[in-house]
């Protein structure tokens, strides 16, 4: 089997590396309809929890702090928002586009019930910092043990 050489006209990937893209080209267009979807879950995410407080980053350069939306139900915090894709220059094309742009809505299971009045979320540098302090009625209780005589 013949595979293209690299041009700027053709692939310029090797073919298992085109064949990865076209994977994750395929999960970006289509990964919501399929529940078996291998695509990356959009913004990426880091959750630390402490015993008082759990704290969500997530990456969202390029994104107006203004129009993203932070909610929590329960357990669940949804960071929902969008972001604009780069204008292009006159005549431009992509040779490779790999940020997301467009609307995303991403749902992040917490450890815990948190108090949803006390929430916080602060934009700094492209990196979302939400820091949900848990409830008071959900912080572990530190039980006295009596000695018997």
């Amino acid at each position: 089997m013949l595979w293209p050489t690299r041009t700027r006209d053709l692939w310029t990937l090797e073919p298992l590396e085109e064949l990865r893209r076209l994977h994750r080209e395929m999960d970006r267009l289509f990964g919501g309809l399929w529940p078996l979807s291998e695509a990356p879950a959009f913004p990426p995410v880091n959750v630390w929890t402490g015993r008082d407080d759990v704290v969500v980053t997530a990456e969202l350069p390029g994104a107006d702090p203004s129009r993203l939306e932070i909610t929590v139900l329960g357990d669940t915090l949804t960071i929902s928002g969008s972001r604009p894709a780069p204008d292009l220059p006159e005549g431009g094309n992509f040779d490779r586009q790999e940020r997301f742009a467009g609307s995303f809505s991403r749902r992040v299971q917490l450890p815990y019930r948190v108090d949803p009045e006390k929430v916080e979320a602060t934009y700094s540098k492209g990196i979302l910092e939400v820091r949900l302090p848990r409830r008071e009625a959900d912080k572990p209780k530190q039980i006295a043990v009596k000695a018997s005589k």
